[in-house]
């Protein structure tokens, strides 16, 4: 992961607090350019490429959504629930997420 985590860390879009993990998973997953991966992740969103870097927003869809709060909400998703619904949303594969499905038989 060695480069992969530097990227998404610098990316600067705020990781879970906004969108940048998201477009960081698409910039790896599927070897997009930033401004497509914010595009295509915004769409998926169904918001703008502005709100992506809002945190007030992105909290409140990443709440609505399940795909991941930095505070623990009660109910909420966090951890592999998480990520579960982030590549359902993004049509990507995870690779937890890929072998935790397998060993549950899903």
């Amino acid at each position: 992961m060695g480069m992969h985590m530097a990227h998404i860390m610098s990316s600067g879009m705020g990781g879970l607090r906004t969108a940048g993990d998201l477009v960081a998973w698409m910039q790896i997953s599927r070897k997009m350019k930033i401004n497509d991966a914010k595009q295509y992740v915004a769409q998926k969103l169904c918001i703008g490429v502005l709100d992506l870097c809002d945190e007030e927003v992105m909290r409140r869809i990443r709440e609505d959504l399940g795909i991941g709060i930095i505070t623990s909400v009660a109910g909420s998703p966090k951890g592999i629930r998480a990520k579960i619904k982030i590549a359902d949303l993004l049509e990507i594969p995870i690779n937890s997420v890929t072998l935790f499905k397998s060993q549950i038989g899903k």
